[in-house]
């Protein structure tokens, strides 16, 4: 599926607090998973980031997706964990420290709620795991302190119908998300 076919297929549910990125931000943030050296990535909150790697991909057939939302456990070929991210010692212990790489776009922005995405992914990352995660600009300084090493990066990812500007954090370095996205007038840039 595409990042066009999740969007079409998928609509956001203000109950589970959805906002999905654009298509070209979805494209964006697949590239940047395809291109690393994961092997296996956790999906926290982000189907949209998940729906679009090619099935055919190692990383979406090694992958999982983390939701509450149970209609991303409908494809039977699709290894779905029903997410609560109130309940992160809820994640099965086979799970435990057996991803490359974790992908985060929690559906609330304050700390207590990244507390427990952090517990998380300290539960679902492999040693020196890589991080990708989207939030406010205004948490860079609460990020750095709940999973030492992510920093904000130039991209900011494009968001239709939320409100507010995003920042996109990694633990890692990459010069794709060292480019502005040009979805994001330069007004909104920081």
């Amino acid at each position: 599926m595409t990042a066009a076919g999740f969007l079409a297929r998928f609509h956001e549910k203000a109950e589970h607090n959805q906002y999905w990125y654009s298509p070209k931000t979805i494209e964006a943030i697949t590239q940047e998973v395809l291109d690393g050296d994961a092997t296996r990535c956790a999906f926290l909150s982000t189907p949209s980031v998940f729906y679009s790697l090619p099935p055919d991909s190692k990383a979406r057939q090694n992958s999982a997706v983390f939701d509450l939302d149970p209609v991303f456990g409908e494809d039977k070929e699709v290894e779905y964990v029903q997410y609560d991210f109130n309940k992160p010692e809820a994640i099965p212990a086979s799970l435990h420290g057996t991803f490359d790489m974790v992908v985060i776009d929690p559906p609330f922005i304050t700390r207590d709620v990244w507390e427990k995405y952090a517990a998380a992914t300290k539960l679902l990352l492999k040693e020196n795991g890589r991080i990708l995660l989207t939030t406010i600009g205004e948490n860079a300084k609460m990020l750095a302190e709940l999973m030492p090493g992510v920093k904000p990066r130039v991209f900011k990812p494009a968001i239709p119908n939320l409100i507010y500007q995003y920042s996109l954090y990694t633990n890692y370095d990459s010069e794709r998300l060292a480019e502005p996205n040009p979805e994001i007038p330069e007004d909104d840039e920081i």
